[in-house]
């Protein structure tokens, strides 16, 4: 393996502090509230008061005639476990663009990131947004026209980490029929390296030293990423996390070859393909992790390929 030369702190913009708490130097911009002349309806709603967790709802103000109810789409943001904001401009800007284009209701979830809370905080608040999707009331009161029997789970990154134990976790009761889950280029790891780790060790979007610093960061003291969080591959069948995997349904799992967890996501596919999950993959060439968030012309192929996995959820 080549030498790493980056570190991993300055890297990440993050000082890790004596109480095991971390001071992030980097402050994203963020975004408070659409103006007024936007073709956007956002609202903000309260998830969990003592944890300090939200929603943030889109939708586009008007849709053509005829258009059927919008699905929902309850999405996690990247920034690997520690990092970022449902009201970050880049998350932001990334679900109103994607609201608008499906057309879809995104449900955008702040929830508590490590190491001040660690995992499985995070897929705790995430089913906890799950269920306040169960209470129709709560979301019939912020968007009236939805459909909560086509409901998907979306993240990107460690987002689509958070999904992927989300949809495990998740119970299959109505209103809320989950019938897909997106994971875009999702973050995943293990002891033993891959192809595309070795060969990006430096990786300008995504450094190994940075990965390594993250899990180290989020994982349950004490753990390593062999740990079934990190690493879906040691999850043990007889064991209740190990049966959730065959009850994901549907799954798109899509990523760049240029991405450094190209292999992992492979992997994935090839894992669930084999406990009997109906998986799409679609993994476009050259690019890096990160390329359609924060690009939003790379994200219209991003939205067109998530289009018509919705399209074919709903039909089947």
């Amino acid at each position: 393996m080549a030498e790493c030369n980056v570190d991993p702190y300055e890297y990440l913009k993050i000082e890790v502090n004596p109480d095991g708490t971390l001071t992030r130097h980097q402050h994203l911009p963020a975004i408070d509230e659409e103006p007024p002349d936007s073709a956007m309806f956002t609202k903000d709603v309260p998830l969990s008061s003592t944890k300090n967790t939200w929603l943030r709802i889109y939708k586009p103000k008007q849709l053509p005639p005829s258009t059927p109810k919008p699905p929902v789409i309850i999405y996690y943001h990247s920034g690997g476990f520690i990092d970022a904001s449902a009201s970050c401009s880049i998350v932001h800007n990334f679900c109103s663009n994607m609201s608008a284009q499906l057309p879809a209701v995104v449900v955008s979830v702040e929830y508590r990131l490590a190491p001040e809370h660690r995992l499985p905080a995070a897929y705790e608040d995430a089913v906890e947004a799950i269920h306040w999707l169960k209470n129709e009331s709560q979301l019939q009161a912020v968007v009236a026209d939805h459909d909560l029997s086509r409901c998907f789970l979306m993240g990107d990154s460690s987002g689509g980490n958070i999904a992927y134990h989300a949809g495990l976790r998740a119970t299959k009761t109505e209103p809320v029929k989950i019938v897909g889950v997106i994971l875009h280029e999702p973050f995943f790891g293990g002891l033993e390296r891959t192809g595309s780790e070795l060969r990006s060790v430096n990786d300008q979007a995504l450094p190994l030293s940075a990965t390594d610093l993250m899990w180290e960061l989020s994982l349950p003291l004490g753990s390593n990423r062999d740990h079934w969080y990190c690493n879906p591959m040691m999850v043990d069948e007889s064991t209740e996390k190990g049966r959730g995997v065959g009850w994901l349904g549907r799954c798109l799992v899509t990523g760049s070859e240029g991405d450094p967890l190209i292999d992992r996501q492979r992997i994935l596919v090839k894992m669930l393909e084999g406990k009997g999950v109906d998986v799409v993959a679609r993994f476009r060439e050259g690019g890096f992790h990160g390329r359609e968030v924060n690009d939003p012309n790379e994200a219209q192929v991003l939205f067109m390929v998530i289009s018509d996995f919705i399209v074919s959820s709903s039909s089947s």
